[in-house]
């Protein structure tokens, strides 16, 4: 068994649920969580930043030791995949194409909604990669960039975020849609509330869970079961991600320390 950790980063707390995801059905495993606090949200920035993050805060941990990079962040997913595939010599996943597959296989009248931070709706990737499945899907989009500052602030059961999220979704149900892709991983944190205003029979994605469903097919069983260990980073401000965290796991992180990624970090 390769003992290197799995890596994971996110532009903020949003991650913890692909983390939360890998970890269920991979407890064993070693895992490292970069979370980049100091610079979410990624969605209103152009791409050029966002691959240069993407890339600075995956060199952070392959220092660290990574085997695998996942990136828990669908705008980085969206514009930085690529490149990342390039230019590193560990495996690299992404949620857009597993989120992108789950959705083609759930849909039953072929209609599919999209919400996503600017960034990931702007780069078209969802439609993209659910064209390239089945071309005949259709695919509906909603930028929804209010709802990563709300979950950021923990403002998950908030009436504000309830009013903000019907708001989003009014656009896509008159399309008659019947699934859902949740096209950020801060999402799933408001699965309560985004599931009040879809109603029953629409589905929705997680693509936390299908990633972490698809790592199985890149990692193999261990030989000897374990608990894995587990290491949390952020950029900034550790005390209110610690707080949001233990609300999010249900339980308190004890190793969470700050770094700072500059310029030196930067993979050429």
């Amino acid at each position: 068994m390769d003992k290197r950790p799995i890596g994971i980063f996110d532009s903020g707390i949003g991650g913890l649920t692909v983390y939360q995801e890998i970890r269920q059905q991979f407890p064993h495993e070693d895992i490292i969580y970069f979370g980049d606090t100091a610079r979410v949200p990624y969605g209103p920035k152009s791409s050029r930043t966002v691959i240069a993050y993407s890339v600075q805060n995956a060199r952070f941990l392959l220092q660290n030791g990574a085997k695998i990079i996942v990136i828990a962040c669908n705008t980085s997913s969206a514009v930085a995949l690529d490149h990342l595939h390039e230019i590193l010599q560990v495996p690299v996943m992404g949620v857009i194409e597993p989120g992108a597959r789950a959705a083609a296989d759930r849909t039953k009248n072929g209609l599919i909604g999209v919400i996503g931070t600017s960034g990931t709706i702007k780069s078209e990737a969802y439609p993209k990669a659910i064209a390239r499945i089945d071309p005949a899907l259709q695919v509906f989009s909603q930028a929804c960039p209010l709802l990563v500052p709300l979950v950021e602030e923990g403002w998950n059961s908030h009436s504000v975020t309830r009013t903000i999220i019907t708001e989003y979704l009014e656009p896509l149900l008159k399309e008659n849609i019947d699934t859902l892709v949740l096209g950020c991983t801060h999402y799933p944190i408001l699965k309560p509330q985004i599931g009040e205003v879809l109603g029953d029979d629409i589905n929705m994605v997680d693509s936390a869970q299908s990633l972490a469903d698809e790592l199985r097919k890149i990692l193999p069983e261990p030989a000897v079961q374990g608990r894995g260990t587990e290491d949390f980073f952020v950029s900034d401000d550790e005390e209110r991600f610690s707080l949001i965290a233990s609300h999010i796991l249900k339980r308190e992180i004890k190793t969470l320390r700050k770094v700072t990624l500059g310029e030196s970090w930067y993979l050429h």
